[in-house]
Protein backbone atom coordinates (compact mmCIF):
# COMPACT_ATOMS: atom_id res chain seq x y z
CA UNK A 1 0.00 0.00 0.00
CA UNK A 2 1.45 3.35 -0.98
CA UNK A 3 1.51 6.06 1.67
CA UNK A 4 2.92 9.54 2.12
CA UNK A 5 5.79 10.01 4.55
CA UNK A 6 7.37 13.21 5.83
CA UNK A 7 10.98 12.94 6.96
CA UNK A 8 13.34 14.95 9.12
CA UNK A 9 17.06 14.53 9.74
CA UNK A 10 17.88 12.51 12.85
CA UNK A 11 20.76 13.26 15.24
CA UNK A 12 23.37 12.12 12.68
CA UNK A 13 21.74 13.83 9.70
CA UNK A 14 19.97 10.82 8.13
CA UNK A 15 16.47 11.46 6.81
CA UNK A 16 14.02 9.42 8.90
CA UNK A 17 10.20 9.26 8.95
CA UNK A 18 8.53 11.80 11.23
CA UNK A 19 4.91 11.73 10.03
CA UNK A 20 2.74 9.32 8.00
CA UNK A 21 -0.33 10.20 5.96
CA UNK A 22 -2.55 7.16 5.46
CA UNK A 23 -6.22 7.07 4.38
CA UNK A 24 -6.68 10.74 5.22
CA UNK A 25 -5.15 10.36 8.70
CA UNK A 26 -1.98 12.04 9.90
CA UNK A 27 0.10 9.89 12.24
CA UNK A 28 3.07 11.29 14.17
CA UNK A 29 6.08 8.99 14.44
CA UNK A 30 7.01 8.69 18.11
CA UNK A 31 9.96 6.33 17.67
CA UNK A 32 12.05 4.75 14.94
CA UNK A 33 12.48 1.26 16.37
CA UNK A 34 14.73 -0.14 13.66
CA UNK A 35 16.05 0.60 10.18
CA UNK A 36 17.87 -1.50 7.64
CA UNK A 37 19.06 -1.45 4.06
CA UNK A 38 18.16 -3.99 1.40
CA UNK A 39 19.64 -4.16 -2.07
CA UNK A 40 17.30 -1.57 -3.57
CA UNK A 41 15.18 -0.23 -0.67
CA UNK A 42 15.47 1.24 2.81
CA UNK A 43 13.21 -0.09 5.55
CA UNK A 44 12.01 1.57 8.75
CA UNK A 45 10.13 0.05 11.67
CA UNK A 46 8.33 2.90 13.45
CA UNK A 47 5.93 3.36 16.35
CA UNK A 48 3.36 6.10 15.98
CA UNK A 49 2.04 8.25 18.82
CA UNK A 50 -1.02 5.96 19.17
CA UNK A 51 1.23 2.93 19.82
CA UNK A 52 0.77 1.25 16.43
CA UNK A 53 3.81 -0.23 14.70
CA UNK A 54 4.47 0.11 10.97
CA UNK A 55 7.15 -1.26 8.69
CA UNK A 56 7.78 1.12 5.80
CA UNK A 57 9.76 0.56 2.62
CA UNK A 58 11.36 3.47 0.80
CA UNK A 59 12.40 3.19 -2.84
CA UNK A 60 15.01 5.95 -3.01
CA UNK A 61 15.29 6.29 -6.82
CA UNK A 62 11.53 6.83 -7.26
CA UNK A 63 11.01 8.42 -3.80
CA UNK A 64 7.98 6.13 -3.26
CA UNK A 65 7.00 4.81 0.15
CA UNK A 66 5.04 1.63 0.81
CA UNK A 67 3.40 0.22 3.91
CA UNK A 68 4.69 -3.33 4.38
CA UNK A 69 3.12 -4.32 7.71
CA UNK A 70 0.96 -2.80 10.41
CA UNK A 71 0.44 -3.89 14.02
CA UNK A 72 -2.36 -2.17 15.90
CA UNK A 73 -1.63 -0.78 19.35
CA UNK A 74 -2.47 -2.95 22.35
CA UNK A 75 -5.94 -2.30 23.74
CA UNK A 76 -6.54 -1.87 27.45
CA UNK A 77 -9.61 -3.48 29.00
CA UNK A 78 -11.57 -1.55 31.64
CA UNK A 79 -9.88 -3.82 34.22
CA UNK A 80 -6.50 -2.46 33.15
CA UNK A 81 -5.40 -5.70 31.46
CA UNK A 82 -3.68 -5.34 28.10
CA UNK A 83 -5.24 -7.20 25.17
CA UNK A 84 -2.99 -8.03 22.19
Amino acid sequence: MEIQVECRPNEVGEETPSRLMLDGRVLEVADVIDRWLARDHRYFKVRTADGAIYILRHDEPSQRWELITFESPPRVRPTGAIVH
